[in-house]
């Protein structure tokens, strides 16, 4: 599922199963980490679902998720999704992506974003995707960041507004993500969203830089020479 937008940002990732419970719960999810015996069990499930066993893992996720597993409930509408059941359906597997993103499952809630963004599997409703992309983004999701930044720099699901297009591009320039960071230096630069302040082009261009992105590189040095240059 991807979509062009102005920045460099990951594209729309097709659903996967979560190979590792322990790495997939942070922040309120940690409240829901299972029991030991339940992680064996979402373990096997995982196995059996790379072997093939779809059934079996089916089962065993259903389990899972009637005990209360976010992530359970995920990768059933996983399954759904890649049609991997009999009978498997969409409308299956948007219930378990919402009881997963409710139960404050990040990795849902970015799925369920994308499930409304991407309209591979539903009409568009690009308010309702953002709005999900804005949990995740609170949640510390930074695709989310940058998916709600390019709403907003857009006017795309939210209002346009350069000011909060700034703001989360700083979270997800902080997060590490390099192309919110050459965005920043690019809004920095220009006055987009803020004061033109060349200090902190340079700063985030540099970010960027470092992180491999040529285009970054050309424009910090090209703002360290306008910075240099002497006042007239």
């Amino acid at each position: 599922m991807s979509l062009s937008t102005p920045v460099s940002r990951p594209a729309l990732r097709r659903v996967t199963l979560l190979g590792c419970l322990l790495l997939a719960l942070s922040g309120p999810a940690l409240a829901l980490a299972a029991t030991p015996v339940q992680q064996q069990q979402l373990e096997r499930a995982l196995e059996d679902h790379e072997q093939g066993r779809f059934l079996q893992a089916r089962a065993a996720f259903e389990r899972l998720a009637r005990a209360g597993m976010p992530a359970a409930h995920h990768n059933l509408a996983v399954m759904h999704l890649n049609h991997e059941l009999p009978g498997a359906r969409i409308a299956t597997a948007r219930r378990h992506l919402e009881a997963a993103a409710a139960a404050g499952f990040v990795t849902s809630q970015v799925a369920l974003a994308e499930f409304h963004e991407s309209g591979r599997h539903a009409p568009i409703d690009l308010p309702r995707a953002m709005a999900w992309y804005l949990q995740a983004a609170e949640a510390g999701s930074v695709d989310a960041q940058v998916a709600i930044a390019t709403g907003h720099y857009l006017g795309r699901g939210v209002p346009r507004d350069e000011a909060r297009a700034l703001h989360w591009y700083r979270i997800a320039g902080q997060g590490g993500d390099v192309g919110a960071q050459y965005l920043l230096g690019s809004m920095y630069e220009t006055g987009l969203g803020t004061a033109p302040d060349l200090r902190l082009a340079r700063y985030w261009y540099d970010l960027a830089a470092q992180q491999g992105d040529e285009a970054a590189s050309v424009k910090r040095d090209e703002v360290s020479r306008r910075l240099a240059a002497p006042s007239l």
